[in-house]
């Protein structure tokens, strides 16, 4: 497993994923729906897989002595690390917009813990849809990707409405931290539940459906 993650990240990744986690500097812009930043992890990922599909990655590793459920897991593995460093990016301009002062977002959820915690949500749901529908048919990537975004979009739009319809998420989650700090920690925690939870399913779901191709 531990080759192949190398592997992964010497041959599979893709610069425009590395670009993209640029773009956690997003948060500095005064109105803005914040979510959208997660989309280009997911973006990100697809673009490793649709290179993969060119470059026959799949094709050359399954030539090697691993197994095809590993080739999954470790996927799965490098998309988790590749989301948790666009996560992790997102602090430090967290930090630096309230150096700046900037007002508070009044598009959405505020530049704040509880962002993160949206944030995982996001990408929870990305990894769910989108591996889940890849590895039945590694060769219609964009398919899963269409589907996969839709469905980030629809948990976007919902997420940054709930800031402006639900008086627990406009009045305590959409605020300058560190107001209300217990609760945007204890969403935080339940957001990264879920993304674990999701990520596990997705990863259970895809080496399942993997393991069923005939290459």
């Amino acid at each position: 497993m531990k080759q192949l993650l190398y592997k992964e990240w010497r041959l599979a990744l893709h610069p425009a994923t590395a670009a993209f986690w640029a773009l956690s500097a997003m948060v500095l812009i005064p109105a803005y729906p914040y979510g959208v930043i997660f989309f280009y992890s997911a973006l990100g990922l697809f673009f490793v897989c649709l290179t993969g599909r060119e470059n026959r990655d799949l094709h050359y590793t399954l030539n090697l002595p691993v197994r095809k459920g590993d080739l999954v897991r470790a996927r799965m593995l490098f998309a988790v690390q590749a989301e948790l460093i666009q996560l992790a990016l997102v602090i430090p301009f967290m930090a630096l917009r309230n150096a700046l002062h900037i007002p508070p977002n009044p598009v959405g959820m505020d530049a704040n813990i509880a962002l993160l915690a949206v944030g995982f949500v996001l990408l929870g749901v990305y990894n769910l849809i989108f591996f889940t529908r890849y590895y039945r048919a590694p060769d219609k990537v964009g398919r899963a990707f269409v589907i996969g975004s839709m469905a980030q979009f629809a948990a976007i739009f919902v997420l940054e409405a709930l800031t402006h319809i639900v008086p627990f998420f406009r009045e305590r989650l959409d605020t300058p931290d560190p107001a209300y700090l217990g609760e945007k920690l204890a969403v935080l925690a339940v957001g990264g539940i879920l993304y674990a939870g999701m990520t596990w399913l997705a990863c259970r779901r895809a080496v399942r459906s993997f393991e069923k191709l005939d290459f």
